[in-house]
């Protein structure tokens, strides 16, 4: 799963006159991309995983996980607390906490998430393996949560926990997170590498 932390809802996802979702600059770039890139990709050879790949139509690749206006049934930016960048509707959610297993599956085609805010500890999917931010925060914490989906011991297609015991040294090669993010990350990441670094010392 990738996952996508953006600035506002309707850059993602917006409504027609009728009501009907429709895609918002951020859904529109994200499709035209996939299918560039799917089509360069799909032609080297004919594997299982090309074939699972062709398989998934681009609109239901991608998903986004908001908060849900009550009145309207739409999508929306969540109410914020005032020290906090975190959503306090938790509504926004439900679905990624329900369908949890499913989205380990292959059966589901969706493997791209987009959201608001930093997700709550609630969801602990461990199969994140990109997370892109398209929005810029100030906030240490914010980007704690925002990273910290992604710091997790992968499992595989049967629930096995890839981890040393299972993989030696080949756990960082399988367990890898790639951060797409901005510059305003780049003190809070050497904070972070700083923090591992001391933690860790004494370790074996």
């Amino acid at each position: 799963l990738s996952l996508f932390f953006i600035d506002e809802v309707a850059k993602y996802r917006q409504y027609d006159e009728l009501g009907n979702e429709i895609n918002g600059e951020y859904g529109e770039i994200f499709e035209e991309e996939y299918m560039a890139v799917l089509n360069k990709y799909i032609t080297i050879e004919d594997t299982p995983y090309i074939q699972y790949l062709k398989s998934i139509a681009v609109q239901d690749t991608h998903k986004g996980y908001f908060s849900i206006d009550k009145k309207t049934n739409r999508m929306v930016n969540p109410t914020l607390g005032k020290k906090s960048e975190i959503s306090d509707d938790i509504s926004a959610y439900d679905l990624i906490l329900k369908n949890k297993e499913r989205l380990l599956s292959f059966d589901e085609p969706c493997r791209f998430i987009f959201s608001h805010s930093a997700l709550r500890e609630g969801w602990d999917n461990p199969n994140i393996f990109q997370i892109c931010t398209l929005k810029q925060s100030d906030s240490k914490i914010t980007k704690r949560q925002e990273v910290g989906r992604g710091m997790r011991l992968c499992v595989n297609a049967d629930g096995i926990r890839q981890d040393y015991a299972l993989l030696q040294n080949d756990i960082h090669n399988i367990n890898k997170l790639t951060v797409v993010a901005s510059d305003s990350y780049k003190d809070f990441v050497g904070e972070l590498q700083s923090e591992f670094k001391d933690d860790l010392y004494n370790h074996p």
